[in-house]
C-alpha cells in the first residue's frame, strides 16, 4: 500500500511522504503506482519549475519519497507553492477514492 502523509503547521503545508508500493498489479502496470508517482513529481517540478525554488527532496529506489517546502520570505511565492502542494494533494485524494485499498493519506498537525 502506498502512504502518503501530510505535515501541516496551522494552514501551511510543510512537507509530504510518500512511501510504500500499491501492489495494484505487477511493477510496471501497476496504474494507482504510477498516479501517484506522476502527481507527485509532477507537483513537485513544477514548483521548482514555476516558483523557481527548491524544496528538500530525499528519495529512494524503495519508494519513499520526502519533500520539504522551508517557508519563504516572500510570501507571494510561498503562497503559489502552496497552491501547488494543495492542488497535489486533491489529485492524490481522487486516487485515494478510487484505489482506497492501495493507497492512503494521513495528515499530521
Amino acid at each position: 500500500m502506498i502512504q502518503v502523509i501530510i505535515d501541516q503547521k496551522e494552514e501551511r503545508i510543510v512537507s509530504f511522504e510518500m512511501s510504500g508500493h500499491a501492489n495494484f498489479d505487477e511493477y510496471g502496470s501497476d496504474i494507482v503506482c504510477a498516479g501517484a508517482s506522476a502527481v507527485s513529481f509532477g507537483a513537485v517540478n513544477a514548483i521548482m519549475e514555476l516558483t523557481k525554488t527548491e524544496p528538500v527532496i530525499e528519495q529512494a529506489d524503495s519508494g519513499f519519497l520526502k519533500v520539504v517546502f522551508p517557508e519563504l520570505e516572500n510570501e507571494e511565492t510561498d503562497a503559489q507553492v502552496q497552491l501547488l502542494v494543495r492542488a497535489m494533494i486533491v489529485s492524490l485524494k481522487t486516487i485515494e477514492q478510487s484505489y482506497q485499498d492501495y493507497m492512503t493519506i494521513s495528515f499530521l498537525t
